[in-house]
């Protein structure tokens, strides 16, 4: 079905997603740029670097998927970023073979200054387990469907009731699925709809063990056309302002 009302062009969610790395960099002690070393530097990269550059932010450059490349092919790359920019630290590392972590870690204390706690030692995020939820769904759906649908599918949860949660043990959920065309439903849905009861029974059992009691998790797949350029649409996602 499609859902009405999602075409007016306004800021966008890449727009938003920009103003919040920009506040971000002026408020932050440091900044680790990530840079996936296995491929080409190219103009994406290039628009990080650029940004980074232009807030003068005390940074370093982390060179990610060494396992992935010979090492005699780190030294350009860590020449062309360092040429660029005065990183504090460039470290190459591995996260997929851990190669260095302990390394980061030891850096990043060094850099840091020592302040009060902002938070409690048991507060783990401080985002809502609405949210929380609409993520641990779409990180199902992208486990499923990546390659088709990137960038153009969201989770927009209109029902997170916690009413029974006390009494029965119970949290309701429901959420719609949004893609930009009607064409990419099938997708998701699968032959009788088998991929979207696969997807909701796998981020329903991550749900129940995240919020610790029982869920029940309904899915629709819609179609929003233009989604990211709808204000009401991305407030309700919690995507920036």
């Amino acid at each position: 079905m499609d859902t009405p009302g999602i075409h007016k062009p306004a800021y966008g969610m890449n727009r938003r997603m920009l103003r919040t790395v920009y506040n971000g960099l002026r408020d932050v002690d440091l900044v680790l740029l990530v840079v996936d070393a296995s491929i080409s530097f190219g103009s994406g990269e290039n628009f990080v670097l650029e940004t980074v550059k232009k807030a003068q932010a005390k940074s370093f450059l982390l060179l990610n998927k060494i396992d992935r490349i010979a090492k005699p092919k780190l030294l350009p790359i860590m020449q062309r970023y360092g040429n660029a920019y005065e990183f504090l630290e460039i470290i190459p590392l591995s996260a997929k073979t851990s190669e260095n972590l302990g390394l980061l870690l030891d850096r990043i204390f060094e850099y840091l200054p020592e302040g009060e706690a902002l938070y409690e030692s048991e507060q783990i995020t401080d985002r809502t387990e609405r949210f929380l939820a609409s993520e641990f769904i779409r990180e199902k759906l992208l486990e499923r469907v990546r390659e088709e649908l990137p960038y153009t599918s969201a989770v927009l949860i209109r029902v997170f009731d916690e009413s029974q949660r006390e009494g029965k043990n119970l949290v309701v959920i429901e959420a719609d699925i949004l893609v930009e065309r009607r064409s990419q439903q099938g997708i998701i849905l699968g032959a009788g709809a088998s991929s979207l009861r696969d997807l909701g029974i796998s981020a329903r059992q991550e749900l129940e063990r995240l919020l610790g009691c029982k869920v029940y998790l309904g899915l629709q797949v819609k179609t929003a056309r233009n989604w990211r350029n709808d204000e009401a649409v991305l407030d309700q996602l919690e995507l920036g302002t």
